[in-house]
């Protein structure tokens, strides 16, 4: 039975009618995973990289098609998440333990998501209740004295007015690694642990037929040790979520379904590097996003109309206060259809900023059914990166006439899907214009900007190709898929920072009843550190090995051993990796 994925046309689609290419990673292949948190489940897909400063709780970026860390969009639950001052989502202190599922799609989004949706999209679905009231727990602990643990109740009631309800606690503890190596000059050699604790609510209403409404809520807080310099303080930043949104959904006629959003994401960071009065600092960002679309059916085809208003503001000594906030009126137009074996999607949207003005995205993709089993898709579409907050007002580094990053994509492939094999090949280009870099010599009032300043100046190609498959041999599941691009800044012809030119993940599974076995590798070749492509980064390859036993009714035990090999790597100069790590918990209840 296909999946059916719900972020890229903002509605739900049966993957075998999603023209952009796309990864679901399900309740079940999470806990199979491995994984402890979300970075390093994202890790382990097909065209994503990660970069990350030391150990689990440390910062950490996610590159998409090679893409840079600002040029994704990431939601919760439909919510939009990010620091508007850095650009990126806080992805440390997002919890695995309450996620359902997860839908990465590739390639440019701007036409339904806005600004930085030009390496793609990832969704987080957190758990909703289904059925019955039922509880589901787990604990975990192991290496680094790692403890993890969740509590969770959903479930949902019968009846014209049903409800439906999920609550998850979670706690992840790390005591950590030194963040840094010697040769950094904040190195310090203490461990470098984190805490972080979570909840997820969820609630929602059947008002009437055709009629639902609901809110959801996030809270996340996360204390993290880093390094910064040899001295005896405890540095550390501390970290807090919270999202909460208002949703409602109203089928007005059998073709006319309206859906209502309104959420606020508050992203809030505490730094305190040493103890003296400069040494403490705090940003904050919040955004407020409302939206209206309209799905109107007509026949097999879908006409969609997108009203939505979001603004920014934030809040940091770094910016002035004049220049703290800023909001995008948007509208889009998107049309589906379906002709036998013809798929076709165009769309448009206009963007107007309060700060850099309007920018106007538009995307069209074609696929054709070969046979029941084979597809070819071809696309192409543009999109934008928004400057951030830093880029635009930070004192002597932030020009406020930056203009967004422009991208250009056309992609084609080919996915074969029957009975329990799948296959995918896609290749793309990405030419990015007016990208904003940190230039040591400012084009401008390089008296002002003495040491520098942001500004649009460069060009980026993002070429590659991406191959993936996974199928069933008797019992055991074999899946892997390989990544060649060639990420490359136009202007001096240098490769992307911390992105390889080839990076692949293979994996096999055993089933046998309650006995589930499976090992993973993860390979990735050399990278550079610095824009110059002077500092090497050395590719690395890693082994991991996992296993579960479900020895009773709604009981299972989980193993898990990461980097078999104890293999020491960097993902940035100077920034220490966890070695070999073994971990065991026994889980109660489904995910």
């Amino acid at each position: 039975m296909a999946a059916v994925l719900v972020t890229a046309a903002r509605t739900p689609q049966s993957a075998v009618d999603v023209l952009s290419d796309h990864v679901v990673i399900s309740a079940e292949e999470i806990e199979r995973s491995g994984a402890t948190n979300v970075i390093d489940l994202l890790q382990k897909q097909r065209g994503i990289e990660v970069n990350r400063n030391g150990g689990p709780g440390a910062a950490s970026q996610v590159f998409i098609r090679g893409g840079d860390a600002r040029q994704s969009v990431v939601l919760v639950d439909g919510v939009r998440i990010g620091s508007s001052t850095t650009g990126t989502a806080n992805w440390t202190a997002l919890p695995l333990g309450n996620v359902e599922r997860i839908e990465i799609i590739y390639g440019p989004l701007a036409t339904m998501y806005g600004a930085d949706a030009i390496g793609g999209v990832v969704q987080i679905f957190t758990r909703r209740g289904t059925g019955p009231a039922s509880v589901y727990a787990g604990v975990l602990a192991g290496s680094d004295k790692t403890r993890a643990a969740v509590f969770g109740l959903s479930g949902a009631s019968a009846g014209a007015n049903s409800i439906e309800y999920g609550f998850t606690l979670t706690q992840d503890e790390d005591a950590g690694i030194s963040a840094t190596r010697p040769g950094l000059s904040s190195h310090n050699p203490d461990r470098d642990g984190y805490r972080k604790d979570s909840f997820t609510g969820r609630l929602g209403m059947v008002l009437a037929k055709g009629h639902e409404a609901g809110i959801l809520y996030l809270h996340s807080h996360l204390k993290a040790q880093y390094d910064a310099g040899a001295s005896a303080f405890d540095s550390r930043s501390v970290q807090n979520l919270d999202n909460i949104s208002l949703w409602s959904k109203h089928q007005l006629t059998p073709n006319w379904r309206v859906s209502l959003q309104a959420s606020e994401a508050d992203d809030k960071a505490l730094t305190l590097a040493n103890a003296s009065t400069t040494g403490t600092s705090r940003i904050e960002t919040r955004q407020h996003d409302y939206s209206m679309q309209n799905d109107i059916a007509l026949g097999s085809d879908l006409l969609q109309v997108l009203l939505e208003r979001r603004t920014e503001a934030v809040v940091s000594s770094s910016i002035p206060a004049k220049t703290s906030d800023r909001s995008t009126n948007s509208v889009a137009l998107a049309y589906s259809l379906k002709r036998g074996a013809h798929l076709g999607s165009a769309s448009v949207r206009r963007d107007d900023s309060s700060v850099y003005g309007a920018e106007v995205t538009g995307a069209l993709g074609y696929g054709y059914r070969i046979t029941q089993a084979l597809r070819a898709n071809v696309s192409a579409g543009t999109s934008f990166r928004a400057p951030t907050f830093n880029e635009l007002y930070f004192p002597n580094f932030g020009v406020p006439t930056n203009q967004p990053e422009k991208g250009k994509n056309i992609e084609a492939g080919l996915y074969y899907s029957q009975n329990s094999t799948e296959l995918s090949a896609v290749a793309y280009r990405n030419h990015l214009t007016d990208l904003l870099v940190n230039t040591t010599v400012c084009p401008i009032r390089p008296d002002l900007y003495k040491t520098g300043c942001s500004y649009n100046v460069a060009r980026a190609s993002l070429d590659g190709v991406t191959i993936g498959g996974r199928t069933r041999v008797g019992t055991v599941d074999l899946h892997g898929a390989m990544d060649f691009q060639d990420p490359r800044d136009e202007s001096t012809g240098k490769s992307l920072i911390r992105r390889a030119k080839r990076h692949a993940k293979f994996g096999a599974e055993y089933s046998a009843g309650a006995l589930v076995a499976g090992l993973g590798v993860q390979l990735s070749g050399r990278r550079f550190d610095d824009t110059a492509n002077r500092n090497t980064l050395g590719g690395y390859g890693l082994l991991n090995l996992y296993g579960s036993w479900r020895f009773a009714h709604d009981w299972s035990a989980v193993v898990k051993f990461n980097n078999v090999t104890d293999k020491n790597y960097e993902l940035a100069r100077y920034y220490a990796t966890s070695g070999a790590q073994v971990f065991a918990g026994i889980r109660y209840g489904a995910r």
